[in-house]
């Protein structure tokens, strides 16, 4: 592929393996999560599905799924991202529909099917190592987890704990509820028993493995990145499996391929040169 495709508050730049999505910067409405990530190199091997939908206002959106297991920042979230902030949706104009229509066949024609990936595709670089929770400080140095409890904010439970450390290799996860519900909190999972929990306290305000949200502490765009590093960093320390065979092409569905892109060519959508590019491109997937 090697083209660009500009939408609202992103850009996605499609190459033969690959998907770059740089989101913009200052752009009224972009949401704080963009910014932080500021871009994401997505190998075509950790995406799912893709779909092409009507959007609000006029709008087309261009909607790539990861597979579960490709993403920390998506396993993390874990569907409690609202659809402005997921970061794999492109909104685009609609007059832009049949453009995204084109890609959006290219990109299913070569996607290696569903199924969870053995390990994580997508990096979570680009988040923050720390933030304020309402009870505490969150500091992730990459090889431990800290939680430094504030005066006014941590139960007395937290207190009598004292200020907690926990290794890489002492997690099996992360547990992150949104700051945007009433109760949201980051709570570590720990090692040594079902599901990692432990005989952790119900509530996150009595557990000193959790820092709890609330009253602006612990916003979407930084609590949910740092949960994503956590997660990769663990996952990273897990046993790598073997990666799942390549997808063979279809010959009938490059030929579809192709006849889409004449049509394409003929509405004057897509120049000579780039038809006669991406058609060599198709015919050397035979």
């Amino acid at each position: 592929m090697g083209d660009v495709l500009a939408g609202i508050h992103a850009t996605w730049e499609f190459e033969p393996d690959s998907v770059l999505i740089r989101f913009t910067r200052g752009n009224r409405g972009t949401p704080k999560l963009f910014q932080v990530l500021d871009e994401r190199h997505v190998p075509l091997e950790a995406l799912e599905s893709v779909t092409l939908s009507p959007g609000k206002r006029g709008t087309v959106v261009l909607h790539a799924v990861p597979r579960p297991g490709a993403d920390p920042l998506m396993d993390a979230a874990a569907g409690q991202l609202k659809e402005g902030a997921d970061p794999y949706r492109l909104v685009l104009p609609a007059e832009r529909g049949t453009l995204a229509e084109y890609y959006a066949d290219e990109l299913r024609a070569v996607l290696p099917g569903a199924g969870p990936a053995a390990r994580y595709l997508v990096s979570s670089v680009g988040g923050p190592r720390q933030f304020k929770a309402y009870d505490g400080k969150a500091v992730f140095d990459g090889d431990k987890v800290s939680f430094r409890w504030s005066w006014t904010g941590a139960s007395s439970a937290k207190w009598k704990a004292g200020d907690q450390n926990y290794a890489v290799s002492e997690l099996t996860g992360v547990e992150w509820r949104s700051p945007e519900v009433f109760d949201g909190y980051l709570r570590l999972l720990l090692r040594g028993a079902a599901g990692g929990a432990g005989e952790r306290p119900a509530q996150a305000d009595q557990d000193p493995a959790a820092v709890v949200f609330g009253l602006g502490y612990g916003p979407v765009h930084e609590s949910l990145p740092f949960a994503a590093a956590v997660l990769e960093a663990v996952r990273d320390a897990a046993p790598v499996q073997p990666a799942a065979p390549a997808h063979s092409h279809d010959p009938a569905g490059v030929a579809e391929r192709i006849r889409h892109l004449g049509e394409l060519h003929s509405a004057g959508l897509v120049t000579d040169e780039e038809f006669r590019a991406k058609k060599a491109e198709l015919l050397a997937e035979l």
